[in-house]
């Protein structure tokens, strides 16, 4: 199992924030990805496939997107924040810094 940062480890600055978010969000997709039934409702949910998964785990946004999916079924969020030992607020948290800004001409950016 992944060490991921837990509410009590309190990175500081920006970049570690981040950084910590972005752990939230591997582990996420690893406990999604251990369960058939998971996987297959996140596939089905996301439009990908079991071959587009690796393209698309590239791409800037996507682990808010699977943030995103997790927050969307509290089932999953709830088994997932007791497996880590975290409150499922945390997750939301992490989402919170990933997510990208709702306006992409907004003056005010998150810092990458």
């Amino acid at each position: 199992m992944p060490k991921i940062d837990r509410p009590s480890d309190k990175p500081s600055g920006p970049k570690a924030l981040r950084d910590a978010a972005q752990d939230v969000a591997v582990a996420a997709l690893s406990f999604i990805a251990a369960d058939g039934e998971r996987l297959v409702t996140f596939l089905g949910e996301t439009g990908l496939t079991p071959a587009s998964l690796r393209a698309a785990a590239g791409k800037p946004d996507f682990n808010a997107g699977v943030l995103s999916f997790l927050i969307a079924h509290e089932d999953m969020l709830v088994a997932f924040s007791a497996q880590h030992g975290f409150d499922p607020k945390h997750v939301v948290s992490a989402l919170a810094i990933l997510e990208p800004p709702a306006d992409p001409d907004a003056p005010v950016r998150r810092p990458m």
